[in-house]
């Protein structure tokens, strides 16, 4: 294009010769040149950064749809009755947060196929149950173990039609639930810990091996030489840094760790957790936008979450509320269990889980000094802490009201897990006047203590919940043909409900978090000195040399690779 002189681009013009005038009109042309060389150069730099910004925003939409894309979603409650629970604000009105993590062997994908082994039969189960708690003033965050070999009170489930996809149980292994989708793990898990669940996110065989290699690897330490021929695990002993399939073989082996149960798994699984937490905050991982967009990628892939974590944007920022939490505030834990009496390879709620649910309810640290929380800018004015205020404790009804006691027979079933319950407590209410026929029934599994009764038999039941100690909130409708008491986990000793549960029922306050803790293999998420204890019992095998240690099964494949280095 000519310039507006008439002097093609740049082409050099006759400069004028002689005198001061020519030299006047030779470098007003020359500055006719350099403003229009300068607005070239503008129109290059403005069309250049206008393509720079309309291709980081079609790449950023491009990436945000693909990641979107990757996630899948499912209900999130789908139990037959009830909800997945409520919150109860703070103070402040903050929330906690409760986010059940579901880890599946399903094996619907030829990769999964290929990689978990066994039946490729299209079943699933919950190999992973794992709570998160993030607190309300996002200072601390615990992380609750559910073993998957637990045998508890399932509920009937549906699919989003409506249509039943899981029967009820009164005794039924917990990972079985998720073959009626992860909204059913959620309702067995609410049914459980009475905890309100929030969201859920599942996470499949593949999404393991992808998050570990996105991150750079895990490192672990084990004890001991280790081999599983059933996970396929084989360590030596000492540190390694665990890639793609090590890391999915480390979090699925049963049989190396520990006494062979699923115990020692979850304690091998909140080690490689918290290193892997250390790792991500650590390793520059979430500061890198390359390491962190492969991570998103291989995260989103292997998800199946609840439509409240539909979008990248809601998962950003469940992501941002976990990060605020330090890694020494963040607490792994197992829930108590025992063995069941019917099945000792079985468990069943435990002493103490009661008091663990009740901490964590009530959104109270579980590791370290308990830090009161300010007040959130705008706050309320009145209260320094974010803690919840406890609520009062309901007034039981008196001892001798209503019905005369000999007229009130009374079954008692024992859900606690303990041996005994139900014959002493039965024999307690007979000494305190209740019918001679009181009896025991059938034993079950229950989390929570109540007394049931038929229509007309409400005031029977009170004065029974009342002659136990048991708050007037543990008493409601029931469809059996008497009153029944039902003795569940949060009662395991004595014949006094207030006394052994340190007050009044769902009201009382918890117990202290070292005692809640007491057999929950608790640990921090900056604890990086612990090594996976590998287990000493005979708890695998070889062909041809029957059941032997890990250790000696490791001794005894010089032929298997190592895991890694």
């Amino acid at each position: 294009m000519d310039d507006p002189a008439g002097t093609p681009g740049d082409a050099p013009a006759e400069v004028p010769t002689g005198g001061r005038a020519a030299r006047r009109a030779a470098a007003r042309q020359q500055g006719r040149r350099d403003r229009r060389r300068m607005r070239r150069w503008q129109k290059v730099l403005v069309y250049g950064v206008a393509g720079v910004l309309v291709l980081t925003v079609g790449a950023g939409g491009y990436l945000y749809y693909r990641l979107n894309g990757n996630i899948k979603h499912s209900q999130l409650y789908g139990g037959e009755d009830g909800d997945a629970g409520h919150e109860v604000p703070d103070a402040f009105g903050r929330t906690p947060i409760n986010v059940l993590v579901i880890g599946s062997d399903s094996r619907d994908s030829k990769e999964d196929c290929d990689i978990g082994g066994g039946a490729c039969d299209g079943g699933v189960n919950a190999d992973v149950n794992l709570l998160l708690h993030v607190s309300a003033d996002r200072s601390n965050a615990t992380v609750l173990s559910i073993p998957r070999d637990l045998r508890t009170e399932l509920p009937g489930c549906k699919d989003d039609a409506g249509k039943s996809v899981f029967k009820a149980q009164r005794h039924g292994m917990i990972n079985s639930t998720l073959q009626g989708g992860p909204g059913c793990t959620v309702a067995a898990v609410r049914k459980l810990t009475d905890l309100p669940i929030d969201h859920f996110v599942q996470v499949d065989f593949t999404g393991v091996i992808k998050m570990s290699d996105a991150v750079g690897g895990v490192p672990v330490c084990v004890s001991d030489n280790v081999y599983d021929p059933q996970s396929h695990l084989k360590l030596s002993k000492g540190e390694h840094t665990l890639q793609g399939m090590a890391a999915l073989q480390f979090v699925r082996t049963r049989h190396g760790f520990g006494d062979g149960t699923d115990i020692g798994r979850s304690s091998a699984q909140h080690l490689f957790l918290g290193s892997m937490i250390r790792q991500l905050k650590g390793a520059g991982t979430l500061s890198n936008p390359a390491k962190l967009l492969t991570l998103a990628d291989a995260a989103t892939k292997a998800l199946t979450v609840d439509p409240g974590l539909d979008g990248i944007t809601k998962l950003v920022g469940l992501g941002e509320d976990i990060s605020k939490v330090p890694s020494d505030r963040i607490t792994f834990a197992t829930m108590q269990v025992v063995p069941d009496p019917a099945d000792t390879d079985r468990r069943v709620i435990g002493p103490g889980a009661a008091d663990l649910f009740r901490l964590i309810k009530d959104d109270r640290p579980l590791t370290g000094d308990p830090k009161p929380a300010d007040a959130p800018s705008g706050a309320p004015a009145g209260g320094s802490s974010g803690a919840p205020a406890s609520p009062s404790a309901p007034a039981a009804p008196p001892a001798q009201s209503g019905p005369a006691r000999s007229g009130t027979t009374v079954v008692v079933r024992n859900g606690s897990g303990v041996t005994g319950r139900a014959k002493a407590i039965a024999e307690a209410l007979r000494q305190a006047g209740f019918a001679k026929d009181t009896t025991t029934g059938s034993g079950v599994t229950a989390e929570h203590s109540a007394v049931t009764y038929p229509a007309g038999k409400e005031a029977a039941a009170k004065q029974v919940a009342a002659a136990l100690g048991l708050p007037e909130g543990a008493v409601r409708a029931g469809d059996g043909a008497s009153v029944e008491l039902l003795i569940g986990a949060d009662w395991t000793t004595g014949t006094s409900y207030q006394a052994a549960s340190g007050g009044t029922g769902s009201s009382a306050p918890a117990a202290d978090p070292a005692t809640a803790l007491k057999g929950a293999d608790a640990k921090t998420a900056d604890d990086a000195g612990d090594c996976a204890q590998v287990g000493h019992l005979n708890t695998v095998s070889l062909p041809g040399f029957g059941g032997m240690t890990p250790v000696q099964a490791y001794d005894r494949s010089k032929d298997v690779p190592d895991s890694a280095p």
